[in-house]
């Protein structure tokens, strides 16, 4: 009793709880060095990036050296309020710090008119020596974004989804150029373009100028005025195509530094070229959409034996069911083509990522190329944005 009775004599020692709550108030954040702060600011999008303005006096004007832009259309209740946002934030960045090295711009939905589209493109180009990593995602005019982002000399990555004007597109591709000068591009993303075959050649070849290219990932594109698209690079390691037309019939590969090669989508082109052999890590997510490509499942089985230094092969329950059309499967020499595969994995559709993509690394100012989810990349529809 007596001890208990002690016990409860003893006052609480309230100089803890008033250093706990001190503690709790304290803003440690804003004590971080401002280069701390703009790397974690670099991860938002560039909206709620202003927003923080108003958490402290340091903060008040940090967001305007933020060395990334990030501007998705899906972040604004409409087009207007998208514009305005633009062209503030240009206009009131911190322009004695040369500290814009990637901008990433997606605008869904129709583009009338094009002065938001030029004002990304311009400011992109007036912080040419300093740009690393460029992503414009709309549905406009082309003629606007190539001529000035050949000024861009240290781009190391570039993603485009340049959809044609109007609502209507009917399966018209986006001209892509025959020849940009980015010497020091290393990964390529490529949306819903069209590639252009010489006058005397019959095939495209969009790639040749890119030395230093080790990335590309070819979606929803085409060829035109030849059958064949030539993919031709000493650099190139990962190729990715998704979901292209059938209006060309092969891919050459002239690319001996090669190693991985993902598709997604219908197989209707025949792989070709003197860089197969290099090849040893193969994804592969087929599919036919219709009974009337009877020749598809014999595409799809050309390219384990012409694959035959593969030594990774993920493919999916689709690709099998494809296979099953092919006449006297179980008599082909299967183990003579796959004799040097080591793994091999079958997925469902629905889990498996299939298609890789090209994203931004805010934290390095890096290219990386990662693995998404199923995705056509159709183009997007006129949603009042």
């Amino acid at each position: 009793m007596s001890s208990l009775a002690h016990e409860k004599m003893i006052p609480p020692d309230n100089k803890r709880g008033r250093h706990d709550n001190n503690e709790e108030n304290e803003d440690r954040l804003s004590d971080l060095p401002d280069c701390v702060l703009l790397h974690i600011l670099s991860f938002l999008n560039s909206k709620h990036a202003v927003q923080t303005c108003v958490l402290s006096p340091k903060w008040k004007h940090l967001w305007k050296c933020i060395p990334t832009l990030i501007l998705h259309s899906s972040e604004f209740s409409n087009a207007k309020k998208l514009a305005i946002f633009v062209t503030k934030i240009l206009n009131l960045r911190d322009t004695t710090t040369p500290s814009l090295h990637t901008l990433d711009f997606e605008r869904l939905g129709s583009f009338e008119p094009q002065r938001t589209l030029k004002e990304i493109v311009n400011y992109a180009c007036s912080h040419n020596t300093q740009l690393k990593q460029l992503g414009i995602c709309v549905k406009g005019d082309s003629s606007i974004i190539f001529p000035r982002i050949s000024s861009c000399q240290a781009l190391t990555s570039l993603k485009l989804c340049v959809y044609p004007k109007g609502l209507y597109s009917n399966g018209k591709r986006t001209l892509f150029p025959k020849s940009l000068n980015l010497p020091a591009l290393t990964s390529l993303d490529l949306t819903y373009f069209a590639f252009c075959a010489s006058d005397i050649a019959d095939h495209a070849e969009p790639f040749s100028s890119f030395n230093c290219l080790n990335n590309l990932i070819i979606s929803n594109c085409t060829v035109m005025d030849a059958p064949i698209l030539r993919i031709s690079s000493s650099t190139l390691v990962n190729l990715a195509m998704s979901n292209n037309s059938s209006d060309f019939t092969k891919i050459e590969l002239f690319a001996p530094s090669l190693y991985t090669i993902t598709f997604d989508g219908v197989p209707h082109q025949r792989l070709c070229g003197s860089s197969l052999s290099s090849i040893k890590q193969v994804n592969i997510e087929a599919d036919i959409f219709s009974n009337t490509f009877e020749e598809l499942p014999f595409v799809l089985f050309s390219w384990p034996q012409d694959l035959i230094n593969t030594k990774s092969l993920t493919v999916t329950a689709s690709n099998l069911k494809i296979l099953f059309l092919v006449p006297d499967l179980f008599k082909a020499k299967l183990p003579s083509l796959l004799c040097n595969l080591k793994t091999l994995k079958v997925c469902s559709r629905m889990k498996w990522p299939t298609k890789l993509r090209l994203t931004f690394d805010t934290s390095s100012n890096e290219d990386t190329v990662e693995k998404s989810q199923p995705n056509t990349r159709s183009p997007p529809q006129d949603n009042g944005l």
